[in-house]
């Protein structure tokens, strides 16, 4: 039997194997595979979420099934390219100034020198590779590794607009092309399918970006008869729903360039057409979502890959009166969030959570060092248990001081002129009532109000410049009416 110093020099050489090894973190020459998977203006008309009765995605709900489902998630801006850049710098649009379509990471001097979260893992030893809308416009080339490009992004259009003959040039909808192969996101799917397949030195990140349901809101005849237009279900909408929505936010949200929800009312069956192009579109992206994951489980990266499914914001599709992004209401907010771990188990987390959480939480998860100056937090401890302590909040932003708080039970909106709207999701999942609407009102929900504004940021970075710009004009308009509301008053 080993005396007391031979069971010392024992104990020491393995505490010397840990430490070299780096057991008990994960080890280098072990660190998971990523797949980064993001669809681009997917709300949540998915089944795992429940947003539309006839919603078929079966490959996001099989995925759901094995990681964490992240019910109550949310995008920190309401429109593309500020969402994606909060997303893979980090920080939030009121920390960047960045808050408009035509703003990019290389416009802001909080964010032009910054680590971009690909970047990060190609410095800590991992290949990199992507495909169609990652980042956003043409800011991924450069990001990655090896990219290989939009295969055409938005996809082709027919020589004649299909449903809406006025309008901007992408607001459209209905059958087109023919083929599935014609579509830029079959073609992004297999370009990263091949990535996955080739043999790999080194851990592999890859960012597949799809872009349907994006407009136009085109894809294969086989997809919309997957969604009869005859037992097509319309959204659930009130007459005068933004009565009782401050003016600065009706002004905000106005919703250019999308057709005016006053005609599709007037247009019945354009609009259960638009909604069977939708829900086709996004059965048409789950696809691809689905020859992915199978390329993955054919592979021998199964066993040690992370997988990340998120949208960059939600979509209105009539709800609020209203169509597109941009408005800082649940329907542009929303978005499906699934986060898969090699050997943690699946669940639910009804806990409020946004994509600024993912930067963190990636490194941590691979095993990654740091990065200072994050504005998100790490989902870790709710993917090992989802009611884990949470004391956080969703924010979304729209433009200098315009800010939503999403709680677990509560959205409170304030915007840049001090007017305010508060909705409780435990009996208005719709935000059909602004309970701030009137004195009276607002008096019997002071503590609420006041808790969700200890969550709004106490930095807010003015816009970076005069991008222009649909969303930018909308927050101008709304600026430049609330002066005059303040001198006449």
């Amino acid at each position: 039997m080993p005396n007391r110093h031979s069971m010392l020099t024992i104990l020491c050489s393995f505490l010397a194997v840990v430490l070299i090894s780096g057991v008990g973190e994960i080890n280098a020459a072990k660190k998971p595979n990523v797949l980064f998977i993001s669809i681009d203006d997917l709300n949540d008309w998915v089944g795992c979420l429940g947003g539309h009765p006839q919603a078929k995605t079966p490959n996001i709900d099989r995925l759901a099934k094995r990681g964490v489902l992240f019910t109550n998630a949310h995008c920190q801006a309401p429109v593309c390219a500020p969402s994606r850049t909060t997303l893979m710098t980090g920080q939030l649009p009121s920390s960047t100034g960045l808050y408009f379509l035509r703003e990019s990471i290389k416009d802001s001097d909080v964010t032009r020198s910054r680590v971009t979260l690909v970047e990060h893992f190609a410095a800590n030893g991992y290949a990199t590779f992507g495909a169609g809308k990652v980042y956003h416009g043409d800011e991924s080339e450069g990001r990655f590794q090896e990219y290989g490009g939009n295969f055409g992004g938005f996809g082709p259009r027919p020589k004649k607009k299909i449903a809406y003959p006025q309008g901007h040039p992408l607001w459209d909808w209905g059958a087109f092309p023919e083929k599935d192969s014609d579509m830029p996101d079959r073609n992004v799917a297999d370009w990263c399918i091949a990535r996955i397949k080739q043999k790999q030195d080194k851990p592999f990140f890859v960012g597949v970006g799809i872009y349907r349901p994006h407009v136009p809101m085109y894809a294969p005849h086989k997809w919309l008869e997957l969604h009869p237009l005859e037992k097509v279900k319309l959204p659930v909408t009130i007459n005068n729903d933004q009565q009782d929505v401050p003016a600065y936010g009706r002004d905000l949200t106005i919703g250019l360039p999308a057709p005016r929800h006053k005609w599709f009312i007037e247009n019945e069956q354009r609009w259960k057409h638009a909604v069977q192009s939708y829900l086709a579109s996004a059965t048409f992206a789950d696809d691809c979502v689905g020859r992915v994951l199978d390329a993955l489980d054919n592979s021998p990266a199964k066993e040690n890959t992370v997988i990340v499914l998120f949208s960059d914001h939600g979509w209105h599709l009539g709800e609020k009166q209203r169509w597109a992004k941009r408005s800082l209401w649940e329907n542009s907010t929303r978005v499906p969030m699934i986060v898969s771990v090699p050997g943690r188990k699946a669940g639910i987390c009804s806990k409020p959570v946004g994509l600024v959480d993912l930067f963190p939480t990636l490194i941590e998860i691979c095993g990654l060092p740091s990065v200072a100056g994050l504005d998100g937090n790490s989902l870790k401890p709710l993917i090992a248990n989802q009611e884990s302590e949470w004391s956080h909040a969703a924010i979304t932003t729209f433009g200098p001081n315009n800010h939503s708080v999403r709680s677990e039970n509560w959205r409170y909106i304030r915007y840049a002129d001090g007017s305010e709207e508060l909705y409780d999701h435990t009996k208005d999942p719709h935000e059909h009532d602004n309970l701030l609407h009137n004195r009276d009102g607002a008096a019997a929900f002071v503590k609420v109000v006041a808790e969700h504004r200890t969550h709004l940021p106490k930095v807010n970075r003015p816009t970076v410049k005069n991008a222009g710009g649909y969303g930018h004009r909308a927050w101008q308009a709304a600026e430049v009416n609330a002066t005059k509301r303040r001198a006449a008053d």
